[in-house]
């Protein structure tokens, strides 16, 4: 098992949220989205630019931006 942020993963791969970083209003708002700590994530697609980052957690589609999704380390 290795531990990646999630911008890296490519569509269709799986792993499990280990930390979620950032601070103030920007981490609080990646957490109510239902990205926390040991939730599975699927990254659906990626746009051609790689912004933004389409992944299925709890049963809905969700796009974050990259700069959100590289504070989130997953373990792959």
């Amino acid at each position: 098992m290795s531990v990646k942020t999630l911008n890296q993963l490519k569509p269709g791969e799986r792993a499990t949220i280990v930390k979620v970083g950032g601070q103030g209003p920007v981490r609080r708002r990646i957490l109510d989205m239902g990205v926390v700590k040991g939730a599975e994530i699927e990254v659906v697609r990626v746009a051609p630019l790689g912004d933004p980052v389409e992944v299925l957690i709890k049963g809905y589609h969700l796009s974050l931006r990259k700069s959100e999704a590289q504070q989130v380390q997953v373990e792959v």
